[in-house]
């Protein structure tokens, strides 16, 4: 049996959440041209999947809603970076890279110490958004979580061993905020900037919305339940309207462990959030009593939540109205009333989609700081005539603090759709509609899960995922109820001839699977991130690494930009202010010991940002 430590988050969720919800069982026939038989159309310009209105990608050029072609580029397995003809990359900053000048260079052979960690570049850097402050380009990352193989592949267990060892992973959690600048072509960090610096987990950040001072947030150390040290594990991102930076907390559970007591009973709310009493490898219990669960057992309460971050000043706060999940992003848009939308993922298999509507209206150059102190908390149950309704969590009959603390309980009282695996969400710019990545689910259509085939779930096993697409009712992002239909079910059409083969606008040019990112860029252009299986063989071959993909949402067609390193997800993506520079996420190269990105033979892999441009110096996405 695998230890905690090797399993993935996935595998991980199925052995720690025990899931209690109620729902309807049914399932659907579905082929590869019925998989929304009945559904409705978004809008004059949509379409859906299975009609002649899809235009499959070819490898031909593929134009850009700005005017720019590119040739698709082929799936390999490579341990580099693939980018289109007439395009360029290079590396902007990687783990360990130092954000002052008193900090040493990151050393291949000792991985470094927890002091020098602590004023570097995290690892595992995911979801990311430049801002533009005072003339300087501030690049805000999260650095999710770490590969204890690599950081600790000095050692013979590959895991921590000391104190020091914790204290070192755990230094490179959290988020990084770092100026960046391009001297002579070449981006890189700007070394002593006075916007560089880290929020760790040990960074006191207080709490706001209906969670602050609840009994269920205090302990110990904070009597009050308003401030809380630390954010860890973000995945996704998301930014506000104001300026402001969202950092997204989602597998914060695997770093809880009982120290005590190996076999001490788990309350049904720890249960349904995966609180188990063996942590998965990260032994932060051992120097920290904060994630002893038998010192500390209310200490899980006080994260899966969204943190909003200054990046001029660093200042953050815990937006507990955003409610408490594994958050994968968080996709803020101004409605067409004036309300703050949140849109935000849980990134579980079976859980759920959420929406945040502010109880405030936004005021362009006003005071919009306390817009997501206050509002209401809604799920998402989709209906197989494709309409669909958000339902407000207050019905579900808990206090208000409760609520939030606990939405998953919430959410499983009303009835709301199982997703398989809710990750980024993006908004488009030129319409009111969103868009989400459901990434896969085995356990779609197994006895026992209660997770049954519905038509925005379309199949059994679901391996290879699909996005989803919704236009809230009057284009109005508040209102309660929307029309939604799929984008795109991608699947392997070389291998497979049913509903696997995916959507018809997959085809072997351009077929992936396990779609994660997602980010609309200002001319409308939707980019697609993946963290699927990159064997390139089975049920996978002609896939190769991870990849990412540029979606025409009105035509359909899908073309692939960008191929990833051996063993990375690609994730978290962001533009210069001009739209001359890219900037793309390439998390956990070689995280089965398979790669050296970027440093080649000889050096240890590392998540890494790099910039991608064109060679004529113009426009990209």
């Amino acid at each position: 049996m695998k230890h905690f430590a090797e399993l993935s988050f996935d595998d991980w969720d199925d052995k720690t959440n025990t899931r209690a919800e109620a729902e309807t069982d049914f399932s659907l026939m579905l082929s590869r041209r019925s998989l929304l038989g009945g559904g409705v159309a978004l809008g004059a310009t949509a379409f859906l999947c299975g009609t002649g209105a899809l235009i499959p990608s070819k490898a031909h050029a593929t134009l850009m809603s700005n005017g720019t072609k590119f040739k698709a580029v082929a799936a390999n397995s490579l341990d580099t970076i693939t980018v289109p003809d007439g395009f360029a990359w290079q590396v902007v900053a990687q783990w360990g890279d130092p954000l002052f000048r008193n900090v040493p260079d990151f050393n291949h052979a000792t991985r470094g110490t927890s002091a020098s960690q602590a004023k570097a570049y995290g690892d595992n850097n995911d979801g990311m958004d430049l801002f533009e402050i005072d003339s300087a380009k501030v690049m805000v990352v999260n650095n999710e979580y770490t590969n204890r193989s690599v950081m600790f592949g000095n050692n013979k267990s590959g895991l921590p061993e000391t104190v020091e060892d914790v204290n070192k992973g755990k230094m490179a959690h959290g988020v990084t905020i770092m100026e960046i600048a391009e001297t002579n072509g070449a981006w890189g960090i700007k070394k002593d900037s006075r916007f560089n610096k880290r929020i760790t987990p040990d960074t006191p950040i207080s709490v706001v919305g209906p969670a602050r001072g609840s009994a269920l947030m205090k302990t110990a150390d904070d009597p009050t339940g308003t401030v809380v040290l630390g954010t860890f594990n973000n995945c996704g991102n998301g930014r506000t309207a104001w300026g402001t930076y969202l950092a997204c907390e989602e597998n914060f559970n695997g770093y809880f462990s009982n120290l005590s007591d190996r076999d001490a009973p788990r309350t049904a709310e720890e249960k349904r959030y995966g609180i188990n009493n063996e942590d998965r490898g990260y032994g932060w219990a051992k120097a920290d009593k904060r994630f002893n669960l038998s010192t500390a057992p209310q200490e899980p309460n006080r994260h899966g939540w969204v943190t909003e971050i200054n990046p001029a000043t660093g200042e953050a706060k815990k937006l507990t109205a955003l409610g408490r999940l594994k958050h994968e992003n968080a996709e803020a848009v101004i409605a067409r009333d004036g309300h703050v939308v949140v849109y935000l993922g849980d990134d579980e298999r079976g859980d759920y989609l959420y929406k945040f509507v502010s109880d405030g209206i936004f005021s362009d150059g006003g005071d919009n700081s306390r817009l997501l102190h206050e509002g209401a908390l809604f799920v998402a149950k989709f209906n197989d005539d494709g309409t669909g309704s958000w339902i407000n969590l207050s019905a579900a009959g808990m206090a208000p603090d409760e609520t939030v603390i606990f939405a998953r309980l919430a959410a499983d009282k009303l009835g709301a759709t199982t997703m398989d695996r809710p990750e980024w969400v993006a908004a488009n710019p030129f319409k009111a509609e969103a868009y989400v990545c459901l990434t896969n689910n085995k356990n779609r259509g197994k006895e026992g899960k209660k997770q049954p085939v519905n038509a925005v779930n379309p199949r059994v096993n679901n391996q290879y995922g699909q996005i989803v697409r919704w236009e809230p009712a009057g284009g109005n992002h508040s209102n309660p109820d929307f029309i939604w239909d799929v984008f795109v079910v991608a699947g392997n059409p070389d291998v497979h001839s049913d509903a696997n083969a995916g959507s018809d606008n997959i085809n072997s040019d351009n077929m992936f699977n396990s779609p994660d990112g997602l980010k609309f860029d200002k001319f409308g252009n939707l980019w697609i991130l993946t963290d699927g299986k990159y064997s390139n063989k089975g049920d996978f071959a002609g896939m190769g690494n991870n990849q990412m993909l540029l979606g025409n949402t009105v035509t359909g067609e899908i073309s692939r930009f960008l191929v990833g390193p051996k063993e990375c997800e690609v994730t978290g993506i962001t533009w210069s202010e001009d739209c001359k520079t890219m900037f793309v996420g390439i998390q956990h190269p070689g995280e089965n010991g398979n790669s050296h990105f970027p440093g080649g033979p000889g050096t240890v892999p590392r998540s890494s940002i790099i910039a991608v441009t064109r060679e004529d110096g113009g426009i990209i996405g």
